[in-house]
């Protein structure tokens, strides 16, 4: 049996600061849709591609590290998001303008390259270039 699923609804990342994070994927070219809203809370942003993430706003506001990324021990969980894109010169190029740094130089995988940022809570965004 298979589940009948047509593609990813959205992204959930856990922030310490909507503004910070707001700005920074407003210059990847996401627009805020809404938030804080509901329970947890969260706020909605998009990318015209269609890429919807919700940014959980409930993280620790007195640290700044990210368990995931910068622990000696490989925690379970989520590690990143992968952006496809078609000009890995391109896009790095764009991102250096938006001052935004690579995390590491890219590097060649079977399936193409690949490239990766950090946003302002060390959430890892990866940029591949498919083959």
């Amino acid at each position: 049996m298979m589940i009948d699923f047509s593609r990813i609804n959205h992204v959930g990342i856990r922030i310490s600061n909507l503004a910070a994070s707001r700005a920074f994927y407003e210059r990847l070219g996401f627009e805020f849709l809404a938030g804080p809203i509901g329970p947890e809370p969260v706020a909605i942003i998009e990318h015209p591609s269609g890429v919807n993430i919700n940014f959980i706003l409930n993280a620790n506001q007195g640290r700044k590290d990210n368990m995931l990324m910068r622990s000696k021990e490989k925690y379970t969980g989520y590690t990143h998001i992968a952006l496809e894109v078609a000009d890995e010169a391109k896009t790095i190029r764009q991102l250096r303008d938006l001052g935004i740094p690579l995390s590491g130089e890219p590097f060649t995988h079977p399936g193409g390259t690949s490239f990766f940022v950090r946003d302002p809570d060390d959430n890892v965004i990866e940029f591949t270039v498919p083959k």
